[in-house]
């Protein structure tokens, strides 16, 4: 790869990661998902200083260029990441609904209060109220 390639793409996944970490540090993103973005750096990282890495498993692959390896690995990462974020958003669309139940539960409890039953002392009705 060419010096001033691999410049240009260094620097570029640098401004990346940097950009994930203060994005972590002002609380934009959580730690638990900056771990995603941060290994795609690496990898990126490991990728352009290693280039033979690239070709390497494209031969392994079979493909023909390393682009081509590079895209479909670019494309999986995409399909793994939507795949995690279609899990978590099932998991909260679940704690969604068991709030708003639990919410509309409540607001029932507080427009109907229980009421007192009178109790039966001596078959006369009573509200419970020594008399």
């Amino acid at each position: 790869m060419p010096t001033r390639q691999l410049v240009v793409f260094l620097g570029l996944v640098l401004v990346l990661l940097l950009a994930i970490l203060e994005l972590v540090r002002r609380r934009v993103l959580r730690v638990e998902y900056s771990w995603l973005w941060i290994a795609s750096c690496l990898t990126s990282v490991l990728l352009i200083l290693r280039y033979d890495l690239l070709v390497a498993l494209t031969e392994l692959v079979g493909a023909v260029v390393p682009t081509s390896t590079l895209f479909f690995l670019c494309i999986l990462y995409l399909a793994l990441l939507c795949l995690h974020y279609s899990i978590r958003i099932s998991d909260l669309t679940h704690q969604v609904k068991d709030l708003a139940q639990e919410v509309a539960l409540l607001r029932v409890q507080l427009r109907d209060p229980p009421v007192a039953h009178p109790t039966i002392r001596g078959g006369v009705a009573s509200s419970g109220d020594p008399a």
